[in-house]
């Protein structure tokens, strides 16, 4: 059998637009988030808090470098500012990284004045948030590589739902930890009580290196309460 003789010629493929179309917007995505500058096994947090009529609560969510998701949920049961729900959650964030073994992390939230404090870019004119700002600086040493970054509120939505599951007091969904914490991570002398010996050279309020932190309390009662209260309440299966 004998193919009948023919010239072949290439032509080169035209360009699709709607190919085109999608490289462009998933490079401008890509560019919507700040790239991360820490290079190797490094971990990401999300963190937010939620103040409603119901309560206050916080959500992180931690993302491995393999892509895994764990999700926490946070009940305040004190009352808190807006500032004071998005601190609690970022501590809570670098302590359980640090607990975790983690020396490369990436945290993200859409707080603009927490982000700006922590980074010293703003001021911190209020000795609570000084206080919460210095205890995020103190733990920086902790790290091989600690970024903090600020994201818009759609790119921190899971933080954000988690949040409201805990200021709203609904149930948890399963495979999401709980953790509650009954004081504010820290107590602040009021600074015109008599004899108080924590009041500044001026009698302000004290100096953020003189609050005095408060424990964390995850509601057990077991005898060996001491132990049970690092352990978060795990998720349902």
């Amino acid at each position: 059998m004998e193919l009948m003789g023919g010239t072949l010629t290439y032509a080169p493929r035209k360009a699709i637009k709607s190919q085109i179309l999608a490289d462009f917007v998933a490079e401008w995505t890509d560019t919507q988030l700040p790239p991360s500058q820490i290079q190797g096994e490094c971990w990401t947090v999300y963190f937010d808090g939620s103040v409603m009529k119901t309560g206050a609560g916080a959500g992180l969510l931690f993302i491995s470098p393999l892509g895994e998701h764990m999700r926490y949920v946070i009940r305040l049961h004190f009352p808190a500012s807006n500032n004071m729900a998005e601190y609690e959650p970022l501590l809570s964030g670098l302590h359980i990284t640090i607990e975790l073994g983690v020396k490369l992390l990436d945290v993200r939230g859409d707080s603009q004045l927490v982000v700006n404090q922590v980074m010293k870019e703003s001021s911190c004119h209020d000795p609570k948030m000084e206080a919460y700002c210095n205890a995020v600086r103190r733990l920086e040493d902790k790290f091989n590589g600690l970024e903090l970054n600020h994201v818009p509120r759609k790119y921190n939505e899971d933080a954000d739902e988690l949040a409201k599951i805990a200021s709203g007091w609904t149930t948890v969904p399963p495979n999401i930890f709980a953790r509650d914490i009954t004081k504010p991570s820290f107590e602040f002398k009021d600074p015109t009580e008599s004899g108080s010996s924590s009041a500044g050279p001026s009698g302000g309020n004290p100096p953020a290196d003189e609050v005095e932190p408060m424990d964390i309390d995850f509601g057990t009662t077991s005898a060996d309460e001491a132990e049970a209260m690092e352990v978060d309440e795990a998720p349902t299966s």
